[in-house]
């Protein structure tokens, strides 16, 4: 990237101090406004920034994702964060869901009838566990009868296990159960949540403005 120094630096600081406050994945493009570059000198700024930051011995590292990036904490030293803000319990996902959510990440998109042939039971409760923690979404329909909703990982899902797409996934030598075949009806994944999940959503922006507000 052809940039004087002096701003590439002051652009790279930028970068930090947005991830850093965000504490969540920042978009390519919102990003691309804040700096005043293109999307593309944005993306290659951030990604030669990753590159240098997860090279450094830090307690974080930056993230690249498709879309966007974010910063977040190195999985060895979980127990001294949990320790310094007193966090006793929580996060840790069942042996039944991480097998739910390995089957989705190496099969994807996949219905819920092929998780349960996988597995051989029912998959109900683990598929709405981990819709509900946000890291699987519906992604549209098979057209076969019934238009069974396909399921996919989330970003929030490259975020907890610390890769950026799931080629990164570690190769797993299986015979894969065949997929039931059939063209993919898109469908946008807001419109195949649960109205439960919707409302705790919006509940928790109102709550943010809110908080900001006062």
């Amino acid at each position: 990237m052809s940039m004087d120094q002096t701003i590439l630096k002051e652009k790279e600081k930028i970068v930090e101090a947005v991830l850093f406050a965000a504490g969540h994945p920042i978009s390519y493009d919102k990003m691309s406004e804040v700096l005043e570059l293109s999307p593309g000198e944005t993306k290659t700024l951030i990604k030669e920034l990753a590159v240098r930051y997860n090279e450094e011995d830090r307690g974080i590292m930056m993230l690249t994702f498709t879309s966007g990036c974010q910063l977040c904490t190195r999985e060895e030293y979980l127990p001294y964060i949990k320790e310094a803000l007193g966090i006793r319990r929580g996060g840790n996902l069942s042996a039944s869901s991480l097998e739910v959510l390995a089957i989705v990440a190496y099969n994807e998109p996949v219905t819920r009838s092929y998780v349960d042939t996988v597995r051989g039971v029912d998959s109900s409760y683990a598929m709405s566990s981990l819709s509900d923690k946000n890291l699987i979404e519906p992604c549209g329909r098979l057209d076969v009868p019934g238009r069974p909703i396909l399921y996919r990982t989330t970003t929030t899902f490259l975020r907890c296990f610390g890769i950026e797409s799931l080629e990164q996934l570690p190769y797993v030598d299986v015979q894969k159960t065949p997929k039931p075949e059939g063209e993919i009806i898109p469908i946008d994944p807001e419109l195949l949540k649960p109205k439960s999940q919707v409302t705790a959503e919006a509940g928790s922006e109102i709550s943010e403005e809110a908080a900001v507000t006062a």
